[in-house]
């Protein structure tokens, strides 16, 4: 069954001649070394190299995104450790295909030979499924090498995890791509027809993925011989532009906010732009985006910048009045605005306190003397004796205790010494000294 995240093809070529064959499959690894993008794996110091070099090789998760090559080093570890390579796609796969392929592992075991079970999306098995795989993987009927382009800490129950050790591949970077590109050229005996901004878009389009971008170098190879060199503009013609990695429900919607929210943080408005740009770009909902910025102006800018909070409320109004795409640029608006603010996360802070104290000091009632006494029987326990009504005492200020009684004066809320939260912090400073001289 055809792999779904096979950059190379199988590791033993079909009796077919080189012409007839997917570009991807001539170029497909001999060896482990010749696997490109993966160095912290498969280098001289890399993770498998070592385990390799043990004779060692543990049950296995391969973590990465698409066309990086998972399907081929599984295949290449299987000819390496001299075992036999089982492979399953659990889109396709059930209960009874399970059963079938440990059946034969174990037969395979009886005679001294030993079975690499590689299985494609692998998060895509059922929780009851892969417990299946717990027998087999500790009495060492099969190596299990596992991929997966979800995060295995969402999408893989927990007693399979502590059975593998999760090994996580790298989208290919710009030199791995370009050692791609120069390959097939060579395999090809001609130049690709782009000039070095096309190339350069090429590798850009490809977004990291190696199968991809060997795809788009067979559509140039069907070029004629004298097709003259092509820039960006027409190599965008000549392929379908590529869609972002992205999706809505996956681990890389919740990688995509975090960058936005922690950019914000970190008074980056150029940077937050594009992480706004990337989610709109790859089909996220601006109103999920309106909403964390809200979300963000109450917990890390606060009382720092007292009209943040607003302006992200008014951006998502404004969304929802204009519609796309022209009230995306409100929330772009709201997105510089919450860059450049102040930051404070006292308000989140002193809130967190505040509620910790509530749960550890449990129904304290407040002092008898800012309590309310509509009844005679109330005024006769002492309810509200003794109250100071603010507005008429000098400065406008009692400082009066608010506290329960049997509660010692905590401070919650410290203001930060920036933005209008300086302002903050010196009239509570002076509350504070009238407060001591009136002895509250």
């Amino acid at each position: 069954m055809p792999a779904s995240d096979d950059l190379f093809g199988p590791a033993e070529p079909p009796p077919e001649s080189a012409a007839g064959r997917p570009l991807a499959d001539r170029l497909r690894p001999a060896a482990l070394s010749e696997v490109v993008g993966q160095d912290h794996l498969l280098g001289p110091d890399g993770t498998l190299t070592r385990m390799l070099a043990r004779g060692s090789l543990a049950s296995l998760i391969l973590w990465g995104p698409p066309g990086v090559g998972k399907t081929t080093i599984a295949r290449l570890l299987a000819a390496r450790s001299g075992l036999h390579f089982t492979q399953l796609s659990a889109v396709f796969s059930g209960v009874a295909d399970l059963k079938r392929t440990f059946e034969e592992a174990s037969r395979r075991r009886r005679t001294g030979q030993g079975t690499l079970l590689f299985v494609d999306e692998i998060h895509r098995f059922n929780r009851a499924q892969q417990d299946g795989f717990l027998p087999v993987v500790e009495d060492g009927t099969v190596i299990l090498v596992g991929a997966t382009t979800e995060n295995p800490s969402f999408a893989l129950n927990g007693a399979l995890l502590s059975r593998c050790q999760v090994l996580v591949l790298r989208r290919l970077d710009d030199p791995a791509l370009e050692l791609l590109l120069e390959r097939a050229e060579t395999e090809l005996n001609r130049p690709f027809p782009l000039t070095a901004d096309a190339r350069q878009a090429l590798r850009a389009m490809a977004d990291g993925d190696g199968r991809y971008i060997l795809n788009m170098a067979e559509q140039l190879a069907a070029l004629p011989p004298n097709t003259p060199p092509m820039d960006p503009a027409a190599l965008s013609e000549l392929l379908a532009k590529r869609a972002a990695l992205y999706d809505k429900d996956r681990e890389e919607h919740y990688n995509l906010i975090s960058a936005l929210h922690k950019s914000l943080r970190g008074s980056d408005p150029d940077a937050a732009l594009y992480w706004f740009a990337r989610m709109l770009t790859g089909g996220e909902d601006p109103r999920f985006i309106a909403r964390r910025l809200v979300r963000f102006a109450a917990e890390d800018i606060g009382m720092a910048d007292p009209q943040a909070l607003p302006q992200a409320l008014a951006g998502w109004e404004t969304y929802e009045r204009l519609g796309s795409p022209e009230g995306e640029l409100a929330i772009a608006q709201v997105v510089v605005y919450l860059g450049t603010a102040p930051k404070s996360n006292a308000v989140y802070t002193a809130y967190g306190a505040a509620r910790a104290a509530a749960k550890a000091t449990g129904s304290l009632m407040p002092p008898a003397h800012i309590l309310n006494a509509p009844t005679k029987l109330m005024k006769q326990l002492g309810y509200g004796d003794g109250y100071a009504y603010d507005h008429s005492t000098e400065d406008a200020f009692s400082g009066q205790n608010y506290f329960p009684d049997g509660m010692n004066r905590e401070q919650f809320y410290r203001p930060r010494d920036r933005g209008f939260e300086r302002e903050i912090g010196k009239r509570l400073d002076y509350w504070a000294k009238l407060r001591a001289a009136k002895g509250g």
